[in-house]
């Protein structure tokens, strides 16, 4: 039920987006496919594949890097960087699937090779995760603040500022308590801060969070910088200061469990509006990158086989 539900919400995005590009084609006397074939016709694909693979090779060495990381401080404290890389980039292939199903090649690794059970393993995963949104969160927060009033402008359709203030202040409230909590300093005798699960919470100080949060930072500065070339390859200038304000919301919209990262999609048409044809662009960035990471981990795949299923000297 929750499947076919995830599926009719992200038709429906898709109806909304589609259908905003044939109002934009309309006023010009284009069908919607012309102005999109116009659109696409129009950029230029080597620049852009120029500037897409290095970021896509860059993005999986910050992510497996800090992946490892992670893994060092609550998991396996002896496991070398080497190991991680043909692991992480196999999981790539895997989350064209589903990404759950690319955290759990991680934790049947460290089972395997290390010993660490899965409920130990997947909590370190869930530790990333929950930095990574507040990653994003962060950086929005820096965006929205610096850049204010292009917030206000994008507000048209959605009262983004309101909403942003108000998801930034929960979040800053939130992390405190978070913490203290997993430290035993509020709610000493709560279960569940003592399952297999919750591990990498209870163990992770101030300082591991901060650094999971700069770690990662590179591969949003990138994706800021990325994007903003990219548009404009495609003749849409954005300035960096709203790419920074918005591309972080935009990500957080993209971990909605909708197929085809649909929710994403249709806020960039909402926070671009004079641009409906950006959500036809950002659909065609997040296929070559999770395509092209798939390519990555199938290079990697042959050593990654050996890791996961042939006995052999850690």
């Amino acid at each position: 039920m929750l499947r076919a539900l995830t599926w009719v919400l992200a038709t429906g995005c898709f109806y909304l987006v589609f259908g905003r590009i044939g109002q934009a084609a309309e006023r010009e006397g284009l069908s919607a496919l012309d102005y999109l074939v116009r659109f696409f016709g129009a950029a230029d694909w080597g620049y852009w594949l120029a500037l897409m693979i290095p970021y896509s090779c860059f993005f999986f060495l910050v992510d497996a890097h800090v992946t490892w990381r992670v893994v060092r401080w609550f998991n396996a404290s002896e496991f070398r960087f080497a190991r991680m890389l043909p692991i992480r980039a196999s999981a790539y292939i895997l989350s064209l699937l589903n990404e759950q199903v690319g955290k759990g090649a991680m934790t049947l690794y460290l089972w395997r090779r290390y010993q660490v059970p899965g409920w130990q393993a997947l909590s370190s995963m869930l530790l990333l995760g929950m930095m990574e949104i507040y990653q994003l969160l962060l950086f929005a927060a820096v965006g929205t603040l610096l850049y204010f009033d292009l917030v206000v402008e994008a507000s048209t359709q959605l009262p983004l500022d309101r909403i942003l203030p108000a998801v930034f202040l929960a979040a800053t409230l939130y992390l405190p308590l978070h913490i203290a909590f997993f430290r035993g300093a509020i709610l000493p005798r709560a279960r569940l801060r003592e399952l297999g699960l919750m591990r990498s919470f209870r163990l992770a100080l101030p300082r591991h969070y901060a650094f999971i949060v700069l770690l990662k930072a590179p591969n949003l500065l990138g994706a800021i910088f990325v994007y903003t070339q990219a548009l404009a390859l495609f003749n849409v200038e954005v300035p960096f200061g709203q790419m920074l304000a918005f591309l972080p919301v935009i990500f957080l919209a993209a971990a909605l469990p909708l197929p085809f990262h649909a929710g994403a999609l249709l806020l960039w048409t909402a926070l671009f509006p004079d641009y409906p044809e950006v959500g036809a662009f950002s659909l065609v960035m997040h296929s070559f990158f999770v395509i092209f990471n798939a390519v990555i981990g199938l290079v990697f795949l042959p050593a990654a086989n050996r890791e996961l299923f042939n006995a052999g000297v850690r």
